[in-house]
């Protein structure tokens, strides 16, 4: 079956109501968000019950903090993709504004929780804050529970290398551009998507052409050259080397990720493809000149290739 959303709390309809639920940001869908999603599979299982994932869109952090609040792992709808890889039937996505902000946590609790989903069971962490000014608890839902007829259960921590695993952990990976420790938390490559635009059709005149992703967001977890491998393409998954970043050597301002791909003579644009990043080959740079950013563009090249080779060996 698909997983189905439900875009806002007036879509709920009478059918959504009888699930187990967890409430979270779930940004990058980690293993530790993984482990939850599997109690929740269990637990829905034996009770005959859907499994629900309640999220927020913006995510509250960003809502209060826009400037300071950390590059997401995941936009919407690569969470979405990657929820639905994990035995979830519905995700509510609940739009983060002023009025929800405004919402006391007992209204929370009556309004999403009894009313709108006539939840069973709930998995939430045991430092999980709600309502407005962060008044709700683990303990004011277990007394929620205890009225309504609902079990609340703690989200027990998932540890490697005998530290939680986090999205805060796995950005922090990524900044120091070590991919193995970001894939080892993740369970996977960590992989961005997007759909191919036009580009300005530059690379072309040096003999590399580039596949074009808009990356629509404030800020990016990795920035710089890599290896990677392209999903959504003929002959998946095509090797390459990638940029993401603002392209300082051309005037560049959002964030775009730029791939060339090896061996490679496909149209693909307008296709959704994913990317999934391998290794990082070096920080983005700005260059005195055009040509010299095209001879270091051949060196990224020449040593995505050799890296590919060596793992392949």
């Amino acid at each position: 079956m698909n997983m189905e959303l439900i875009r806002g709390l007036h879509n709920l309809r009478t059918h959504h109501r009888g699930c187990v639920a967890t409430i979270g940001n779930f940004d990058g869908v980690h293993l530790g968000h993984q482990s939850v999603l599997g109690q929740l599979a269990d637990k829905g299982g034996e009770r005959g019950l859907p499994t629900t994932v309640i999220t927020f869109e913006p995510q509250p952090r960003e809502y209060f903090r826009p400037e300071s609040s950390p590059p997401r792992l995941t936009r919407l709808r690569e969470k979405l993709q990657a929820l639905g890889r994990h035995s979830v039937d519905r995700v509510l996505v609940i739009h983060f504004n002023r009025a929800f902000a405004a919402l006391m946590a007992q209204q929370f609790i009556d309004r999403v929780l009894v009313q709108g989903l006539g939840v069973r069971y709930l998995v939430v962490g045991d430092d999980f804050r709600f309502g407005c000014n962060r008044e709700g608890d683990f303990g004011l839902l277990r007394q929620a529970g205890a009225r309504h007829g609902f079990e609340v259960a703690n989200m027990h921590s998932f540890c490697i290398d005998g530290e939680r695993v986090s999205s805060t952990r796995i950005r922090r990976a990524l900044l120091a551009g070590d991919l193995n420790e970001a894939e080892k938390l993740l369970g996977r490559p960590y992989r961005m998507s997007g759909r191919v635009a036009h580009g300005d059709k530059r690379g072309r005149t040096i003999g590399f052409p580039t596949v074009n992703i808009h990356l629509h967001r404030r800020a990016t977890p990795v920035e710089g050259v890599f290896a990677v491998e392209m999903f959504g393409v003929p002959g998946e998954p095509v090797a390459g080397v990638a940029n993401v970043g603002t392209r300082p050597t051309v005037d560049g301002t959002r964030s775009l990720l730029e791939v060339h791909l090896f061996d490679f003579d496909h149209d693909v644009y307008g296709a959704h493809v994913h990317v999934d990043f391998l290794h990082k080959l070096r920080d983005e740079a700005r260059f005195e000149s055009f040509d010299a950013l095209m001879r270091q563009i051949r060196r990224d090249a020449e040593d995505a290739r050799a890296w590919f080779e060596r793992r392949s060996a």
